[in-house]
């Protein structure tokens, strides 16, 4: 077998990269209102 592992892990390490990124462009909003909160709450 001519399988090379490193590049199996650079494409996993991507799509797990990818996964982030869109989960976060996803549900946006909602974290932009949780941290904005968060700090309002801290502050007052």
């Amino acid at each position: 077998m001519l399988t090379n592992k490193k590049g199996m892990e650079m494409v996993q390490v991507a799509i797990l990269i990818a996964l982030a990124i869109a989960i976060g462009l996803i549900f946006r909003t909602e974290i932009t209102e949780f941290v904005n909160n968060t700090f309002k709450d801290l502050n007052s």
